[in-house]
């Protein structure tokens, strides 16, 4: 079709954070060094909040020396929900870091601890010491189509925080339906809205609605180039009650490579890593490529 797609493997952040079983740090760094194995070039290895608020998340830093191999590797990126924590990603040799904030101001302060113009107005400041510090920011708007206190999210304030962010110097924007309440033509037009403005647009889909494939075509088909995905569909978010996983790495690379989208994902191995993780966690996933296997060719298909 023209146009590769970047998946971001998100499983070992927002895949772990809302688990009750936590994985030891070393753990997670063999997740991250899996998924390298398998073709994934960005991997969210992690994110710097406090412990005590998502015990999953813990120890950052020791994740992040496990897995940098060089001062300028790319592949690995951390979730910052303030200055604080994106002082810490920096610090733990980052080059690239993703900053989140909400659409609305009830979910900001629930998941951030400030309201949305103090978050947004810090968005600014960030992108001005990214760049002069050689750091990439990615800027992800949490709840783009709904929010769990604030219900639907207007698109035309959706579309207008994003030009903000744009016009505050941030190299990448992600659109994030956290809660899964989005359908496809929703995310088709706010996409196809902000392709053309000059950086690269993303999304970040959860399954929760069993919408989330659906809206992963739409947005590729509006002109994203970044998708977010975690192995076995796993994730949630601790501040947002009933938000099921994300989309399945698995799932997303089977249906874009039937599209004749390439990925550079090894289909197989994502399915090995799916039930090495559910083993880990101690339940199966939901990702369904994982468990149907991909196309079926000869005796299979019978």
């Amino acid at each position: 079709m023209g146009r590769d797609v970047l998946i971001c493997e998100v499983s070992p952040r927002d895949g772990l954070q809302n688990e009750t079983i936590v994985l030891a740090p070393e753990v997670r760094a063999e997740l991250c060094s899996r998924l390298a194995v398998a073709g994934l070039s960005r991997i969210e290895a992690v994110s710097f909040v406090h412990p005590r608020l998502v015990p999953a998340m813990a120890e950052p830093e020791a994740v992040i020396a496990t897995l940098l191999e060089s001062p300028d590797d790319l592949r690995w990126t951390g979730l910052a929900l303030n200055e604080r924590g994106f002082d810490r990603a920096v610090a733990a040799g980052l080059r690239r870091v993703n900053y989140t904030l909400a659409a609305t101001d009830s979910f900001c302060v629930r998941n951030q601890g400030c309201s949305r113009a103090e978050a947004e107005a810090l968005v600014g400041p960030l992108a001005e010491r990214a760049h002069r510090e050689g750091v990439l920011l990615t800027v992800t708007i949490a709840v783009s189509f709904g929010c769990p206190l604030e219900g639907r999210v207007d698109p035309a304030e959706t579309l207008r925080l994003a030009h903000r962010l744009l016009e505050k110097g941030v190299d990448e924007l992600v659109l994030a339906d956290t809660i899964g309440v989005a359908a496809p033509a929703a995310v088709r037009s706010i996409t196809a809205a902000l392709v053309p403005l000059g950086v690269p647009v993303g999304g970040h889909f959860h399954d929760t609605r069993n919408t989330g494939i659906a809206n992963v075509v739409a947005a590729w088909e509006a002109g994203a180039t970044i998708l977010d995905a975690a192995a076995g569909g796993t994730g949630g978010c601790p501040f947002a009650p009933g938000a099921s996983g994300n989309v399945a790495t698995e799932d997303v690379v089977y249906v874009l490579e039937e599209m004749g989208v390439a990925t550079g994902v090894d289909l197989e191995a994502m399915r090995e890593i799916s039930a090495w993780l559910g083993g880990l966690l101690g339940r199966p996933l939901p990702g369904a490529v994982a468990k149907a296997g991909p196309f079926p060719v000869g005796e299979l298909a019978s």
